[in-house]
């Protein structure tokens, strides 16, 4: 094929196919020399045949060239092709094809079938469309095929538009059946019958309904407060009946206006409620307020205009705001405060009348709230506290401010309100004194007291506090004083921490000058006394931290605390040695040098304390009170040693009552009884107080709340000095000689038996010196 003649040979095959066909043609125009019409074909030269879905005048087949093939009407009679239920035929050209009627829709999802065993046909509910076929108001209503649309009661078909209803106004229209003592209101598609300003429903009525029927508002009833004589209030509740027999609803607001003025004259002049007792006092009080509240919420219904403000002689302040159907925020206030409430929350659950918003806010309140209680939320105070608070004691620092709603349920609100009340005092707080948002609480008895449960306060500056509540009632602000520390118990520390002092520095003093009673333990009981004199003038001068904040002050106070009290149980502990070596071992002079006795009783707890510092120097200080920190169990840097000293004293003091037992049982019978009963008790006592007793018992006082461990602990606490100096010096003969002869001293006379006992004491000079030193006196 890629020869020379390749071209030449293609070309001549194509000739020859060429050539066959002319002649295929040329007998073929001679068999259908016919010409047929459209939608038909060629039979022979002299007949055609129509197309299927097509037939002649002839039939089928035809011969007569003048004869065309038509459509046939499947869908026609006389014999119509049945698609089955809501279906129709739609014939073609040639053809046809089934459809679903309008309003009807196959589930199969073919547009078209071909017969009834194909229809899958149905209804289509047009009122689910989107967007809606029934525009506006109108309801749609779906119906076999097709839909209506239907105007509610109330509304009529546009007529710009069948299928939108607009609203018929009844009121306007005069086809409303409104009772006169109420005013027509339209609304879509119906109307209501409100009372009229002034008005309110009668008995078995609800406002706002098509047969409300009204009457005109009445001043209510107010009583005078159960089981409370005073002539004061008695006046007050005559005007008070008074202006119930004159009222009128259009003189609401003068009503309200003589109203505070009474209130006013009442706490101004209050005369005998002076002379009441405090519970008196407060029952007046709960009474006064919720009465108040009660009365001007009926009056506030009357007032012509939708707000009224008014501020009397003595600087009591009334607002009130009035509205139909307030939606969103409202803001009510004055000088004295200022509360922020949705309007969702002012109205009331089941009635529909005008909804009232007010507040009245009063500074001669004060008078009969004077040494009121405060309920205090013990549990939190004591997180923040880290101490049980006894009480606290409050001053009142705003105007009393009482709030009245149309809602009358207000003990639980859906939304929290906000209040902004203005501080008439600016007071500096001190430790352990806070400002908080306090509200009067009505208890069962008729009584209240101030609470602050569900109110907390948000903020403060420009001379105001803000607060917010959970729940409405009469508000205040407070400055509270917490009891953290009982004052008694306060006062019986200080006082037995002073006493203590002084009686340690008489110990230090005489462990020093009096010359007879040196010896090893004397040494461990000046030193003892010493830690004991330190550590308690440290903790009373500086164991408060005053600012609040843990600095470099209150670190270095915990620091010399936990040294001086830690040396003090360690030179208790060598208390217990010496006692050991002298009635145990009887080893006559052969205790601890005063070298190791000084290495021990300091050396130890500096290494404890130092220790505790490099590990954890923010375990010293805490927010009220400058010594060791409770987080991370760091306290038992202290408890530690101190369980472990207490707990050697105690089987050393066992120890010896147990030898001395044993060593009086041998004495002679004459003397045992004396002898045994007086050492004995001598012992136990030192052993009791001076050992570590009543560290014992502080270990013991887990629980910090109880009153009775807390006086006991405190009281043996801070005597033990007292106790020191009385088992010490005060029991020792020759201490109580050297004190004679210092207050002869001082009288200006000579010591006249200072020679005889001299003397005397020079034949048993043997005998005194086969005692320890120390010992001697007892």
């Amino acid at each position: 094929m890629g020869g020379p003649h390749g071209g030449p040979f293609l070309l001549f095959h194509v000739l020859c196919f060429l050539l066959t066909l002319a002649e295929v043609g040329s007998q073929n125009s001679k068999a259908c020399a016919l010409r047929c019409p459209p939608n038909s074909s060629c039979v022979n030269g002299t007949a055609c045949r129509c197309t299927p879905g097509f037939i002649s005048s002839s039939g089928e087949i035809f011969t007569d060239p003048l004869e065309s093939c038509d459509d046939i009407n499947e869908c026609g009679p006389p014999s119509p092709v049945y698609c089955g239920s809501s279906a129709d035929c739609q014939n073609t050209e040639g053809g046809y094809h089934c459809t679903c009627s309008p309003g009807y829709e196959p589930v199969s999802g073919a547009t078209i079938f071909r017969n009834e065993s194909e229809n899958t046909c149905r209804d289509v509910d047009e009122c689910q469309h989107r967007p809606r076929v029934c525009k506006g108001r109108s309801v749609c209503i779906n119906t076999e095929g097709n839909y209506t649309c239907q105007c509610p009661p109330g509304l009529e078909f546009s007529p710009e538009d069948l299928r939108h209803c607009t609203d018929v106004d009844e009121c306007s229209s005069g086809w409303h059946q409104c009772h006169n003592s109420t005013v027509c209101v339209n609304t879509v598609g119906s109307y209501r019958c409100h009372c009229r300003r002034g008005w309110e429903p009668k008995p078995g009525f609800q406002d706002k309904q098509r047969n409300t029927i009204c009457k005109e508002i009445s001043f209510p009833t107010w009583t005078t407060p159960p089981g409370i004589k005073s002539r004061s209030l008695s006046a007050f509740f005559e005007r008070v009946q008074k202006m119930s027999r004159d009222f009128k609803p259009d003189m609401a607001e003068k009503s309200m206006q003589d109203l505070v003025g009474s209130v006013d004259d009442l706490l101004k002049n209050s005369g005998d409620l002076e002379s009441l007792d405090q519970s008196s006092k407060h029952v007046t009080v709960t009474h006064l307020l919720s009465e108040l509240e009660r009365i001007l919420r009926t009056l506030a219904k009357a007032i012509p205009k939708d707000s009224f403000t008014y501020r009397s002689l003595d600087d009591t302040e009334l607002s009130v705001v009035v509205q139909e159907q307030g939606k969103g925020n409202v803001t009510v206030g004055q000088s004295h405060a200022r509360m922020l409430l949705d309007w969702a929350v002012a109205a009331a659950g089941g009635e529909s009348g005008p909804t009232v918003v007010g507040i009245l806010s009063s500074q001669n309140m004060k008078k009969l709230l004077a040494n009121a209680s405060l309920k205090l939320d013990l549990e939190k105070l004591k997180e923040t506290y880290k101490s049980p608070v006894r009480g606290a004691k409050v001053m009142l620092l705003s105007a009393v401010s009482s709030v009245f709603l149309s809602n009358t349920n207000t003990e639980k609100l859906d939304s929290n309100v906000s209040f902004a009340f203005a501080l008439h005092e600016q007071p500096e707080l001190k430790p352990r004194q806070e400002l908080i948002c306090a509200f009067w609480k009505k208890d069962s008895n008729g009584n209240g007291s101030w609470a602050t449960t569900g109110c907390w306060k948000m903020g403060r500056g420009n001379g105001s506090i803000t607060c917010q509540c959970s729940h409405l009632s009469s508000f205040a602000i407070l400055m509270a004083h917490y009891d953290v520390e009982d004052p008694k118990l306060a006062l019986i520390t200080k006082v037995g921490l002073a006493l203590s002092l002084a009686c340690l520095l008489l110990c230090i003093l005489t462990f020093l000058l009096v010359r007879p009673i040196q010896g090893s333990r004397t040494t461990v009981h000046l030193h003892l006394c010493i830690c004991l004199f330190v550590g308690s003038a440290i903790f009373l001068a500086g164991i408060e931290n005053e600012g609040g904040e843990v600095g470099t002050r209150c670190r270095l106070v915990a620091v010399l605390l936990h040294y001086c009290f830690l040396a003090a149980f360690c030179w208790m502990s060598l208390e217990g040695v010496e006692l050991y070596f002298l009635v145990v071992r009887v080893f006559q002079g052969q205790g601890l040098r005063k070298l190791w006795l000084c290495l021990i009783g300091y050396g130890v707890p500096l290494i404890i304390v130092g220790i505790s510092a490099g590990a954890y120097s923010k375990g010293y200080g805490r927010e009220k009170f400058c010594w060791l920190n409770f987080e991370g169990g760091f306290l038992w840097s202290f408890v530690g040693p101190v369980t472990f000293i207490v707990l050697g004293n105690a089987i050393i003091f066992v120890i010896t009552v147990w030898k001395l037992t044993q060593k009086f049982s041998e004495i002679n019978p004459d003397i045992k009884k004396l002898k045994k009963a007086r050492v004995l008790t001598i012992t136990a006592i030192a052993q009791l107080f001076v050992l570590g007793c009543t560290w014992v018992f502080g270990l013991l006082l887990f629980d910090p709340e109880s009153w009775v461990l807390s006086y006991i602990f405190s009281i043996l606490n801070c005597l033990q000095g007292f106790f020191l100096f009385v088992l010490y010096c005060l029991l020792n003969k020759k201490v109580r000689e050297e004190y004679r002869k210092w207050a002869c001293m001082v009288a200006g006379n000579k010591y006249s038996e200072f020679a005889t006992t001299t003397s005397g004491s020079g034949s048993s000079h043997n005998q005194t010196q086969a005692l320890r030193p120390s010992e001697s006196g007892m």
